[in-house]
């Protein structure tokens, strides 16, 4: 199947500003188009720098991480990017050690679910950090909003 490439950000809608009150005529109604980014991941190392790199200002919406053979030794992860390893999760809080589909989140922690509502003013490289080398392999899925600059 062929791909095709934008620059973005992608908008959908027909209306793109508002300029009076009248729903369907005249009131913005674009929204964003989500993104995501998928990468072979296993356990053979402490960090694994991926090749997603999420754009400037984006908005992450989720994470997910399909483990198909559970972590072993140390069983968690944490998601970051090359310079933060922890802006998205603490060290520890992908269960790496559980078969299946894992949803990865902030946690309740502010500085974290800030980074997850703006990556910032330049583009992140996902990071996931092992607690321990060992025989883990799945898929990790980062989905995003592309330059929603809400931060």
């Amino acid at each position: 199947m062929a791909n095709t490439t934008f620059s973005g950000p992608i908008l959908a809608g027909g209306i793109k500003y508002t300029t009076g009150t009248t729903v369907g005529t005249n009131m913005k109604n674009t929204g964003h188009v989500l993104m995501s980014q998928t990468e072979k991941i296993d356990q053979t190392s402490t960090s694994t720098t991926t090749s997603m790199i999420i754009p400037a200002n984006s908005q992450l919406v989720s994470a997910d991480l399909y483990v198909s053979v559970i972590w072993s030794t140390t069983t968690t992860a944490g998601l970051g990017y090359v310079g933060d390893a922890t802006a998205f999760t603490a060290a520890t809080d992908i269960a790496g050690g559980t078969l299946g589909i894992i949803k990865i989140t902030a946690g309740a922690n502010k500085a974290r679910v800030d980074a997850w509502a703006d990556v910032g003013s330049t583009d992140r490289r996902i990071l996931l950090t092992n607690g321990s080398t060992g025989n883990g392999e799945g898929w990790l899925t980062v989905t995003y909003i592309q330059n929603v600059n809400v931060g």
